[in-house]
């Protein structure tokens, strides 16, 4: 479980939320909604938070970002309806991030989806895409002659993404990315959703890039990953302690990045070390309040911005 939140982050949380508000309640605006499904950073499960993902919901669509381990039940606990999905977009290919990206597209079939959906993400999503029909087939021609249910495969139409840019843009958002440092993968990405009453940026995983800090210029939500330096995982100087240092933004810079970007409110999630007891809320709070002045939210499962 969750330690209780103390008096000082309660404050916090309590004055981020309300700077919301303005951003949610224009006249004639329908709310986008931001929702943090799973926030612990890593491959391995948590006890106490899910694998990263997030859902941004427009109007009647939900556009999920990353696909950690159980994000389909994330989305049923937070009220999702499966078969709303229309987009899913993958940062990058590192299993907390795309583990469950064929298994959301299965679980969301089986629970009646019968609409088109696109995915986006870096090479070779179109290949996991096929394999994964591939490996499902035998559940799928059951299902498929058994319950009548439409073929899956038809309606999922993956799209490699490799270069920054404009990705979509439909009735209710227009969705961009930009390349991330990420190492040593060649391609990872964040991504930046512009609906009529505010922007919202996930970061993916990424150490400071100066690319995020152009996409997320002037946002109104920019949820990025955070490090805590002395907590890190793995021995001093072991392979996975290099890897998490040169690959990832401490919770400092974090603040840092949220400043240069103007950003107007700040979300801490994917968090690393990832399990609750070994960095409270106030410690990341403390740190990312260093470099940042505006409202910081330290992210939680099932918390909706």
């Amino acid at each position: 479980m969750r330690p209780p939140l103390t008096r000082r982050t309660f404050i916090a949380q309590a004055v981020a939320a309300a700077a919301a508000l303005p951003l949610v309640q224009r006249p004639g605006v329908t709310r986008t909604r931001l929702i943090l499904l799973g926030t612990a950073g890593g491959p391995t499960p948590k006890k106490t938070r899910a694998a990263p993902s997030q859902v941004i919901v427009a109007g009647d669509r939900a556009y999920v970002v990353d696909c950690g381990n159980g994000v389909a039940r994330q989305l049923v606990l937070a009220g999702i309806p499966l078969v709303s999905i229309r987009h899913v977009f993958i940062t990058h290919h590192h299993s907390d991030h795309s583990a469950d990206y064929g298994t959301l597209l299965l679980l969301a079939w089986g629970d009646a989806l019968k609409t088109r959906v696109d995915t986006w993400g870096p090479p070779p999503l179109a290949r996991i895409t096929s394999l994964f029909f591939e490996m499902s087939r035998p559940d799928l021609a059951i299902r498929e002659r058994d319950e009548g249910r439409p073929p899956l495969e038809p309606l999922v139409h993956p799209h490699e993404v490799r270069r920054g840019g404009r990705l979509l843009h439909d009735d209710h958002i227009t969705v961009q990315c930009c390349l991330v440092d990420h190492p040593p993968l060649p391609i990872a990405l964040a991504y930046r959703f512009d609906a009529p009453d505010r922007s919202i940026v996930i970061s993916g995983d990424t150490r400071r890039s100066a690319n995020l800090i152009a996409l997320a210029k002037n946002a109104d939500v920019l949820v990025h990953e955070a490090l805590y330096v002395a907590r890190a995982p793995g021995t001093e100087g072991s392979a996975l302690r290099r890897h998490v240092l040169a690959s990832h933004t401490p919770v400092e810079d974090v603040g840092r990045i949220a400043t240069e970007a103007g950003v107007k409110m700040l979300v801490l999630s994917h968090f690393v070390p990832g399990e609750t007891p070994l960095v409270t809320d106030d410690e990341w709070l403390a740190g990312a309040r260093e470099h940042y002045a505006g409202p910081i939210v330290v992210g939680r499962d099932l918390l909706e911005i």
